[in-house]
């Protein structure tokens, strides 16, 4: 298992954040690499709820399903997908900082057999370089809303 991190504060309160990265239609907006997100679970939003997701990952578009692991509102949100033999478990995770909120965005990600080993270290890396670039996003994003 690999884990890659990168935190930020942003000017928005964590349950501004919260609410806008737990819309999982906004996921396009504000996570690099994702090229669509659809909600497939019912109202209400929490722990179980479903999306499916297309992915750019290492020049390949991958669909996925998303799943919603946990759901804390103005506290955490956690997401996992699996892709070809790849599972990836993202956590965001928000504490109030001064005017804004701390966002700690994670990723860990572990290969489902033996045989996809040796991605783990690939995937990590590119996941690495996202995740700057995705708080990036959602600051841009937050912004404008």
């Amino acid at each position: 298992m690999r884990r890659v991190e990168a935190s930020r504060t942003l000017p928005a309160t964590p349950d501004r954040v919260f609410a806008f990265v737990a819309d999982l239609d906004n996921l396009p907006r504000w996570q690099t690499g994702i090229v669509s997100a659809e909600r497939t679970s019912p109202e209400p939003m929490g722990v179980g709820s479903t999306a499916h997701v297309v992915r750019e990952l290492m020049g390949q578009r991958v669909a996925v399903d998303l799943r919603v692991t946990d759901y804390q509102p103005g506290l955490s949100l956690g997401l996992a997908s699996e892709a070809s033999g790849i599972g990836i478990a993202a956590t965001l995770d928000l504490e109030p900082d001064g005017d804004g909120a701390r966002v700690r965005f994670a990723m860990e990600i572990r290969a489902q057999n033996f045989f996809m080993a040796p991605m783990e270290g690939i995937v990590a890396g590119a996941a690495g370089s996202d995740l700057e670039a995705s708080l990036d996003r959602l600051q841009a994003a937050l912004s404008e809303a």
